[in-house]
């Protein structure tokens, strides 16, 4: 029987574009990733990986690949998720799944955000002598990362995961991270009473009690400001964002319901419970005078911030790699879920953030070969002797 062949680096980047993977909370926009995974499983395959294929408990549908190579405990974890966002087609110039090189760039959603790793490490492991390998080498391709991160938060499914490192390929231009910031998405309800505008005691309007809780936020902001602060991040403090309201139905009608949308990126070392606890300070004042106003909910779990010691061994290795400094960012990845695995982890990929979440995502060709260098250095200090 012939052993099937190994597609070029274009060929996979070409063939994980061209299958939609897109993760969405808007059912109309969103994908399964199970055409994604397959295709990746059949190319690790080919360079001898066992491969382990989850459907996710929390989301039917969406699937979780592990692929291991070696025996014994420890060794490398490179992983990735395998969701795109969705896209606006009138502001794309290209197809989003077909790859189009053109002015010495790669055009494709997901190119470098973030199916395009894929491509990049197996192409790495291909170019490396498997007899040579000394420590088990994994790759990991999560599911829905762009929306709830269900996949990260089920990797503990897979038995006996324990690398020692961790890398995970978001666009990064190379250039390690070692600490970025969480998410929180909250919506803040409140309920009054509707009635007639003629006499205002007749209920109880939401819009002034939102007023009252904006209010109360907008000191809040300024207390995170005073209160944590990390010169590591470009925005050094803990930011909060209003980003969508909503409320009433007619000018002569109490508004009974008023809703604000807003979004909270903790710097590492301010807990999730503690954001609560400060947001429930906050509106606490008016929830005792109008007692079950105001509810929070969230639109989806948090995102804790993650941090890796500087000292540690892995990234004072991918920095001699990419010959540049570990840094810190404002958004937020995986990083913090596996590092629950219990393995020292960065942040560190092709591609640059800037394009993330654009029309015409694109990779610059010129970075293709050493980010494919770097990638194999990385591999062969950890698991590869000789």
């Amino acid at each position: 029987m012939n052993t099937p062949a190994l597609p070029s680096f274009f060929s996979m980047y070409q063939q994980l574009i061209a299958q939609p993977s897109i993760s969405s909370i808007d059912p109309k926009w969103d994908h399964s990733n199970q055409k994604v995974v397959n295709l990746l499983a059949e190319w690790l395959e080919v360079l001898g990986f066992e491969c382990e294929i989850n459907e996710l408990q929390s989301q039917p549908g969406k699937f979780n690949l592990l692929a291991r190579r070696g025996a014994g405990s420890g060794g490398l974890l490179l992983s990735g998720h395998t969701d795109t966002v969705p896209y606006d087609a009138s502001r794309w110039n290209f197809d989003p799944f077909k790859l189009t090189e053109q002015d010495n760039r790669w055009y494709g959603l997901g190119s470098i955000d973030m199916k395009g790793f894929f491509a990049f490490v197996i192409q790495a492991l291909s170019e490396l002598d498997a007899t040579q390998q000394s420590k088990p080498v994994m790759i990991l391709a999560t599911a829905d990362e762009e929306t709830t991160m269900d996949g990260a938060r089920e990797v503990s499914r897979f038995a006996n995961l324990k690398p020692d490192y961790c890398v995970i390929g978001e666009p990064t231009d190379m250039r390690p991270v070692y600490a970025h910031k969480g998410h929180m998405s909250e919506v803040i309800r409140i309920t009054g009473r509707s009635g007639h505008s003629s006499d205002p005691a007749l209920g109880i309007n939401a819009i002034e009690l939102m007023h009252e809780v904006i209010s109360a936020l907008m000191k809040l902001k300024e207390e995170f400001k005073h209160k944590y602060s990390d010169s590591s991040f470009s925005v050094p403090h803990p930011t909060m964002n209003f980003g969508h309201i909503h409320g009433g139905d007619n000018a002569n009608r109490i508004c009974g319901c008023c809703e604000l949308h807003l979004d909270i990126r903790p710097l590492p070392g301010l807990s999730v419970d503690e954001l609560y606890a400060h947001l429930h300070q906050a509106t606490k004042n008016i929830q005792s005078r109008y007692p079950g106003s105001i509810e929070l909910i969230s639109l989806h779990h948090p995102i804790p911030a993650f941090q890796q010691n500087t000292d540690s061994a892995l990234v004072q290795l991918a920095e001699k790699i990419s010959k540049t400094q570990a840094q810190a960012v404002n958004y937020c990845t995986e990083a913090p879920f596996l590092q629950e695995l219990g393995c020292e982890t960065l942040v560190m990929g092709p591609g640059s953030i800037r394009q993330a979440h654009q029309p015409d995502e694109y990779l610059l060709t010129e970075t293709i070969k050493p980010t494919q260098e770097k990638l194999k250095n990385l591999l062969k200090n950890y698991c590869f002797s000789g």
